[in-house]
């Protein structure tokens, strides 16, 4: 079972989620938090395999939460959001989210996005997906004229081919078993390059290490 921890503040939509994941019979719903102080703490209790997080709530809001989640290694954490170009799914990003939906996701999609976090794979909403990692990539990127600001970002000398070629992949936004068959290499084996590879860049999403694919020139 993948077992969910749902952090809204509205309990109304706290209940509507709950609602749609009891429709997949892999999937526990072990808990709830109205704020992010109370999500930190229900993840350090509960240990979830995926937190669904809401970026805006009173008191401790959600990058905050997920900062502390990650930087602990409580959970992955899935944002949902109501706005699909919001600056606090930008910070909630950076700071290590898995990935994020859009709260009019459908339920298979919402489903299958728990799913795909709980594996190890990232999710980003299909409908943002490009204007998100340009404005993600875009200080890195580009200068005031529109063009590249300096040379490639350099990627850590000890990482290998194999992990060059994962890194590569991660860039263009492929899951694990994507890996897989583009490598011709195991699932498991892909999941194994990707922990290296993250943990090689300092970095703790797949998201992340697409954005410095791109910067390395590797996407």
């Amino acid at each position: 079972m993948i077992r969910v921890l749902l952090a809204d503040d509205h309990a109304a939509i706290r209940a509507g989620l709950r609602m749609l994941l009891a429709t997949a019979d892999d999937i526990e719903v072990i808990g709830e938090a109205g704020d992010g102080a109370v999500a930190v703490a229900n993840a350090r209790a509960l240990r979830p395999d995926v937190v669904l997080m809401d970026v805006r709530m009173p008191g401790t809001d959600g990058v905050t939460a997920t900062r502390q989640i990650v930087e602990e290694g409580l959970s992955e954490v899935l944002v949902l959001t109501t706005f699909d170009l919001d600056e606090y799914v930008f910070g909630s990003l950076r700071a290590g989210a898995a990935g994020f939906l859009l709260k009019t996701a459908e339920t298979t999609a919402l489903v299958d996005a728990v799913r795909h976090v709980a594996a190890g794979d990232g999710v980003v909403a299909p409908e943002v997906t490009r204007r998100l990692i340009a404005e993600l990539s875009a200080p890195q990127e580009r200068n005031g004229g529109g063009t590249r600001a300096g040379p490639a970002r350099s990627l850590p000398a000890d990482l290998t081919p194999r992990e060059r070629d994962v890194l590569a992949g991660l860039g263009c936004g492929l899951s694990n078993s994507q890996l897989a068959a583009e490598l011709m290499i195991s699932e498991a084996t892909a999941k194994t390059h990707v922990s290296r590879v993250l943990a090689k860049l300092g970095v703790t999403s797949r998201l992340q290490a697409a954005i410095a694919a791109r910067d390395a020139g590797l996407a």
